[in-house]
């Protein structure tokens, strides 16, 4: 008698340890399912408001812009702007891609290089210590026939690669796009990043005119060989004080540039790059895109 009630003893403690661990699965698992559930909605909302913030940063755009002759860094569109409310916060970035060196813009129709962006890329990638040759290989990917050029590269040479892949033969979609065409390390598409886009001023047209009210020092050096660090530096010192509401009014810095950069310079951009970064308890979400200033068309959208 004494034995079974020991035994129903032992018996009772293994099945209250087995329901106490049970239990404590069970407490853990809806721990670890309404954490997913609660990180799954502040990701949702998240993602919510910063495709708002997209919307709004497009809108306040066009009203900063809208009948104005020129844009520049000292405009409010140019400055970061935050909002904060009970749900998180959004944060949004405006960037100006005229303000750069149109890589799709290298080759013209007839297949040929389209000598002012060749030159202006050949400056800026030897202010960067990148190769000529690079600019070869770029304009193979951009143009459908299958010549290889100096220093370029067609079909025959990606296919030899591990793993293989075809030349895209046509614009590039975004300028990681780089990363694919030979010559481009990673080292040089970071170096280049920042000065060179994918987008005309008017998309649909091949001819690129750059933003002299935006455009970095490393830009501006680039479009002529007559540009120097000192001349570049009067261009960004002149255009802070009072932005240039015409190309003709570079004629403040030196007469000469009126006339060196009258059919490639430009006062106000096109096309610019909206980063919406939206923070939802410990929940952010970023939404960046590409739009037309006219119309506010998105010309690209990406999510992360």
């Amino acid at each position: 008698m004494r034995g079974e009630k020991g035994f129903a003893l032992v018996l009772t403690l293994v099945v209250t340890a087995l329901m106490v661990a049970v239990a404590a699965e069970l407490v853990h698992q809806v721990y670890v399912d309404t954490s997913l559930s609660r990180g799954f909605r502040d990701g949702q909302q998240a993602s919510l408001l910063a495709e708002s913030g997209i919307e709004g940063g497009t809108k306040l755009l066009q009203t900063f812009l809208e009948n104005k002759t020129y844009s520049s860094l000292s405009d409010q569109w140019a400055k970061p702007f935050r909002l904060d409310d009970e749900t998180g916060s959004i944060e949004i970035t405006t960037e100006d891609e005229n303000g750069k060196i149109n890589l799709n813009g290298l080759i013209q129709q007839n297949e040929e290089f389209e000598p002012f962006t060749l030159e202006a890329l050949k400056r800026l990638g030897r202010r960067l210590q990148v190769p000529d040759d690079v600019w070869g290989a770029l304009a193979d990917w951009l143009d459908p026939n299958e010549l290889p050029r100096s220093g370029g590269a067609e079909a025959p040479y990606y296919k030899t690669l591990k793993p293989p892949y075809t030349p895209r033969n046509g614009a590039l979609k975004t300028v990681a796009e780089l990363s694919l065409v030979r010559g481009f390390t990673p080292e040089i598409v970071a170096l280049l990043r920042p000065f060179v886009t994918i987008y005309a001023e008017q998309p649909g047209t091949l001819l690129s005119r750059v933003n002299i009210n935006t455009a970095p020092k490393e830009v501006l050096t680039a479009l002529d060989d007559r540009i120097d660090d000192r001349m570049a530096e009067r261009i960004l010192e002149e255009r802070r004080l009072r932005p240039f509401q015409s190309v003709g009014e570079l004629s403040r810095v030196d007469a000469q540039l009126v006339n060196l950069l009258a059919a490639r310079a430009v006062t106000i951009g096109g096309v610019y790059r909206i980063t919406s970064v939206a923070r939802v308890k410990e929940t952010a979400r970023t939404v960046e895109a590409v739009v037309l200033l006219s119309g506010g068309k998105r010309l690209s959208w990406q999510e992360y």
